[in-house]
């Protein structure tokens, strides 16, 4: 079993969606050649301009005809300024804890706006990354997370985004540092130490990556995503059995998702336990696709196939193919 552990929503953070990119809302008050679209802030500062051109074109030449004596007239009040040319103003709170309900689209768009009305907004920028990475759009997760680190190189929240997003994209090397730093700046909290086990796991150090969930488990003991994460792990080193004592573990827990269950489901495929796997995927999948993941345990228990080398790290949770790999 060549498989690389998978994370789960619980110290991944959200389910990937499709990749879909976010337009930038300042291209739309800008031309191709980068200039705004009026050339004056104000219809009548363009009439202004124009007033006197016509005066510097009379010239000295020909007098112009003297002005009638007349009582003055106030001036007009000025025009109220278009919608586009006001400044915009943040959003409420109620308004941001609306947008974590939203779709990852609309939530990464919400940001977006966010962090373009106060570029150093450290929350927004962390949570465009959360969002963008939501979308698949890893590399540009990696960016929003560290820019805010730019400002904030100590911030917990980026330094995780930061190291999610490169997990995610497959680059582990790339997360270590920033895993390892958050450790070091909150050592009673199991996440870091769970993200670094899959980081070091993606390098091929399996001996850190264990010891690293270890460390995990002594500060949430029981915590279904760690226990899975190094479950496959050991699966992947040929210890199906103790993967398997260890997803049992994992999956009584009451916070276990589908992808600790099918996890679970994988490592009893792969031991040719294939009736238990069959009603375990018969509970969580539609018939459709049950029957297909079960077609693909018969083919890995009779070696007619084999696990995929490339289920690293998925971050979704509702995918068999985060469990078997692309193309099993």
């Amino acid at each position: 079993m060549c498989r690389k552990p998978a994370l789960d929503h619980d110290d991944f953070g959200l389910n990937q969606s499709k990749i879909i990119n976010v337009i930038d809302s300042k291209s739309l008050e800008r031309d191709a050649g980068g200039k705004p679209l009026r050339a004056f802030p104000h219809p009548a500062l363009a009439a202004t301009t124009m007033f006197g051109l016509s005066l510097a074109v009379w010239g000295p030449a020909q007098a112009a005809p003297a002005a009638p004596t007349a009582t003055a007239t106030p001036p007009a009040p000025a025009a109220t300024a278009p919608a586009a040319s006001r400044p915009r103003r943040k959003a409420t709170a109620q308004e941001r804890a609306d947008a974590e309900r939203l779709q990852p689209l609309a939530r990464a768009a919400f940001w977006a706006r966010e962090t373009d009305v106060d570029p150093a907004d450290q929350v927004a920028g962390v949570r465009l990354a959360a969002a963008l990475r939501a979308l698949g759009q890893y590399a540009e997760a990696a960016s929003s997370a560290e820019r805010v680190l730019v400002m904030a190189p100590d911030n917990v929240d980026a330094l995780m985004e930061s190291a999610r997003a490169h997990v995610a994209e497959g680059r582990g090397f790339y997360a270590i540092a920033p895993a390892e730093r958050v450790s070091a700046l909150a050592p009673k909290d199991w996440r870091p130490l769970s993200l670094l086990g899959v980081a070091y796991a993606q390098v091929r150090r399996s001996d850190d990556a264990i010891t690293a969930w270890r460390q995990a488990l002594a500060l949430s003991p029981d915590n279904p995503t760690v226990l899975s994460n190094m479950a496959m792990e050991l699966a992947a080193q040929g210890d199906a059995a103790q993967a398997e004592t260890l997803m049992r573990r994992a999956v009584a827990q009451p916070g276990a998702g589908l992808q600790v269950r099918q996890d679970l489901t994988l490592v009893l495929g792969l031991q040719g336990k294939l009736g238990e796997a069959e009603h375990r995927l018969r509970v969580d999948l539609p018939p459709d696709q049950a029957d297909a993941d079960l077609a693909y345990l018969k083919a890995v228990s009779t070696g007619l196939a084999a696990p995929s080398p490339t289920a690293e790290a998925a971050p979704s949770a509702h995918s068999w193919a985060s469990v078997k790999g692309p193309g099993g």
